[in-house]
């Protein structure tokens, strides 16, 4: 984990730290222009309390990282556009004047003042930035080696559970010729069942043609007795 000196003292790992613009108002509200990305170097001298030389002295000594990090000097028409829409968000937002600069005006955006919060020595404010910046890092380290922790648990468990499903792979697969066997034996008992069923269709038939040819004898047994019954009488 980076020291407040090591931030202090390497460009490489305030440029790690570029991303982590919120913790400016988490520290103090940072007023930004009325377009809502720049301040001037006023506005960065009073968030971090200090004089606008020291903001400029700051910035002049480490001017490539500060520009690669948003900063910028608008001159000629480049001024004269942006203080014209400067002006008009002004009124817009009920204020009488917007205080233009002469000649050229130096802008910050909050990637740029966070910047100069990582390179301020004398600025309680800027002290409380880099110290807040330490801590969320400190515990994010924390809760990703927790994290770790837990994932290393996850693992371990679902090697357990590889090992025994290794184990239930041959009892599954016993299940399965099982379950095939039985689905054989129940379709040839289908088939079994239908063949009875057809059969017993045949008897019944057999059986209904029996019913006439017995009711058929019948008859000729009664026209058998009656016949003999009149020789009788005779």
């Amino acid at each position: 984990m980076p020291t407040e000196v090591a931030l202090l003292e390497s460009r490489t790992l305030r440029g790690e730290q570029m991303g982590r613009v919120d913790v400016l108002d988490k520290v103090k509200s940072l007023v930004m222009l009325p377009d809502g990305i720049h301040v001037r170097t006023e506005d960065v001298a009073r968030y971090f309390e200090v004089s606008t030389e020291v903001v400029k002295k700051v910035t002049q000594r480490h001017r490539a990282e500060v520009e690669e990090n948003g900063l910028v000097v608008l001159r000629g028409s480049d001024l004269r556009l942006f203080q014209r829409d400067m002006l008009s968000l002004w009124e817009r937002e009920g204020r009488e004047s917007y205080p233009q600069a002469a000649t050229q005006l130096t802008l910050y955006t909050r990637r740029t003042v966070l910047n100069i919060a990582l390179l301020l020595r004398d600025s309680d404010i800027a002290r409380c930035v880099r110290t807040y910046l330490l801590d969320a890092e400190e515990s994010l380290r924390t809760q990703y080696a927790s994290l770790d922790h837990r994932v290393t648990r996850i693992e371990s468990c679902l090697t357990g559970v590889g090992s025994a499903l290794q184990e239930l792979g041959p009892v599954l697969v016993r299940m399965s010729e099982r379950f095939d066997s039985l689905d054989r034996k129940v379709e040839m008992t289908h088939q079994v069942v239908g063949a009875m069923s057809l059969r017993l269709t045949d008897v019944q038939q057999d059986v209904g043609r029996l019913d006439g040819r017995m009711d058929a004898f019948a008859g000729q047994l009664k026209d058998l007795r009656r016949r003999d019954g009149q020789r009788g009488q005779r």
